[in-house]
C-alpha cells in the first residue's frame, strides 16, 4: 500500500511486547539516487526493571520515490530484522550514497550482550552490507565476523555469527556513522545515561522527572567502517536531562572535512533540535 498517511503504532505496534501507543519509532534513513529507504523500529519502554532499557522487538524498511510524500509501507515485511538486529542505522556517504566505497549499502546495528537490541546504554554495534539493488532482499545481507589474515573483513550471511565492530559495554547508544571525505575518517557520536557517579543508568529508569538523567557524549573515527575506533572527544555531562542521538550531516562537513556539523535532539522534556559547529584539530 502507498499512501502519505503516518505509520500509525495502534496499526503496526501488533507484537504484544510493543508498546501499544508509542511503540514505533525512526531509526534510519537513506538516499539511493532519490529513491529514500526509511528504516522503522518496533519498540516497547523496558521489560526488565533493574536496568530498564528501551528494547527495540523488530524493524522493517519503508520506502518513497517522492521524496517523503507518499510511502511504500510494505516495501519488506515488519520482522524484516529481529532480535538484536532490529534497529537499522545506514552508514552515510553522502546525497544519493553517490560518495559509498563500493557497490554496497552498510547498515550498523545496535545490540547488547542479551542477543537483545536496545535504544540506549546496549553494549556493541553490529555492522551488515547489502548490494545496493538488493536492500529490500532479506537473504541478501551479510555481517562483518572477523579480519582474516591480511586485515580484510569476513562477510557471513548468517547474523547468528556477526561479532562488534564497535564496543562500549552499557553505554551503547543507537550510533550513527557518517563518512567524512576531507580527512578520510568514519565518524561516530555515541551517546549513553549516567548517573551522578558516570555510572550507566537507562534513561527510562522510573517515571518522571525522577527518570530524567544527563547523558555521556562520546566522538569516535576510524579509518574503516569495522574499526578501529579511536576517542577524539569526550563529555560527562552531556545535557541537563540527556541528549541524545548524534549524527554528522555529510553535506555539512567542510571541503577540507576540519569541519562539521553536529545535529542531536534533547530528551523527552523537549526534543530539541540542536546543532552544535565543530573544528577539527589534525594531529600530524
Amino acid at each position: 500500500m502507498i499512501d502519505n498517511l503516518p505509520i500509525d503504532p495502534v496499526v503496526y505496534a501488533t507484537d504484544p511486547a510493543v508498546d501499544p501507543k508509542w511503540g514505533i519509532k525512526p531509526a534510519g534513513l537513506l538516499d539511493i539516487d532519490g529513491l529514500l529507504y526509511f528504516a522503522v523500529e518496533a519498540h516497547n519502554y523496558g521489560l526488565e526493571p533493574s536496568f530498564t532499557r528501551q528494547e527495540n522487538i523488530h524493524g522493517w524498511i519503508v520506502t518513497s520515490q517522492d521524496y517523503g510524500r507518499t510511502w511504500n509501507r510494505h516495501a519488506t515485511p515488519r520482522y524484516f530484522f529481529t532480535g538484536r538486529l532490529s534497529s537499522v542505522h545506514f552508514l552515510q556517504f553522502g546525497k544519493g550514497y553517490q560518495g559509498g566505497r563500493d557497490g554496497f549499502v552498510y547498515a550498523y546495528f545496535p545490540a547488547a550482550e542479551d542477543g537483545k537490541s536496545y535504544w540506549e546504554n546496549g553494549d556493541f554495534m553490529l555492522l551488515g552490507r547489502v548490494p545496493k539493488d538488493k536492500i529490500l532482499i532479506r537473504n541478501a545481507w551479510e555481517f562483518y565476523t572477523s579480519l582474516d589474515n591480511s586485515n580484510q573483513p569476513v562477510w557471513n550471511m548468517d547474523d547468528g555469527l556477526a561479532s562488534p565492530v564497535f564496543r562500549y559495554n552499557k553505554m551503547c547508544g543507537e550510533n550513527h556513522v557518517s563518512y567524512n571525505f576531507g580527512i578520510n575518517r568514519y565518524i561516530l557520536g555515541n551517546y549513553g545515561f549516567v548517573d551522578d557517579q558516570l555510572n550507566p543508568r537507562p534513561n527510562h529508569q522510573g517515571s518522571w522527572p525522577q527518570s530524567a538523567y544527563r547523558s555521556q557524549l562520546s566522538l569516535y573515527e576510524a579509518p574503516e567502517p569495522w574499526g578501529p575506533w579511536s576517542l577524539f572527544y569526550q563529555d560527562d555531562n552531556w545535557g541537563t536531562y540527556g541528549d541524545y542521538q548524534p549524527s554528522f550531516p555529510t553535506k555539512w562537513m567542510s571541503q577540507d572535512g576540519k569541519v562539521m556539523f553536529m545535529v542531536s535532539s534533547g530528551t523527552y522534556d523537549d526534543y530539541n533540535f540542536t546543532v552544535q559547529k565543530m573544528t577539527l584539530k589534525i594531529a600530524k
